[in-house]
């Protein structure tokens, strides 16, 4: 049997939001969020929270950040979120206080199930636990908790949990030593 991509439907899945919040939100996101001349943090924590999104105070969002779903997305206190990071937020996104989300970084909620003819939509939510940090070009699955203190290297790729405090590199990801704080 082949992946007949015809018989795709996407029926279940429900975002949130309803049509025109969807519309107003996107050319939100593009003038002000993945544009490279808006700087000012304040106000991306402003239309932030206008359209749903429970945000900390602190929070740092750089240029050409991508957010599918404000609405789906919470971020603690003074969590930063680098130049280019894609929250593809199909499913909720909890990124906790005082976590590092680096340049290029991608947090996706959503993938297709290969096993099904009709390669149907999996989702999961990701919960980025305090003190973790995204790597600098990685990747975070759907269902993903990283746990406390842990680090994703850059260009490295979990659809796994990691456990807190472990630093975990490579793809597929792997703990490679233990994080120390001094």
């Amino acid at each position: 049997m082949n992946v007949d991509l015809s018989s795709y439907q996407n029926k279940e899945y429900r975002p949130g939001g309803s049509s025109l919040k969807r519309i107003f939100w996107y050319l939100t996101n593009i003038l002000w969020f993945k544009s490279s001349w808006i700087h000012s943090s304040p106000w991306k924590r402003f239309l932030l929270r206008l359209y749903g999104a429970r945000i900390g105070k602190g929070v740092v969002i750089k240029p050409n950040v991508n957010i599918k779903y404000p609405w789906r997305l919470s971020i603690g206190d003074y969590a930063w979120i680098g130049e280019g990071a894609w929250i593809d937020n199909l499913g909720d996104v909890s990124i906790c206080a005082n976590v590092c989300v680096s340049q290029g970084a991608m947090l996706l909620c959503g993938n297709h199930d290969y096993k099904k003819t009709t390669f149907d939509l999996i989702v999961g939510d990701i919960i980025l636990e305090e003190g973790s940090w995204i790597g600098a070009k990685s990747l975070v699955g759907p269902g993903v908790t990283v746990r406390s203190h842990a680090v994703l290297a850059a260009g490295s790729v979990t659809s796994k949990d990691l456990e807190a405090f472990t630093i975990y590199q490579g793809n597929p990801a792997k703990a490679v030593r233990d994080r120390e704080i001094s």
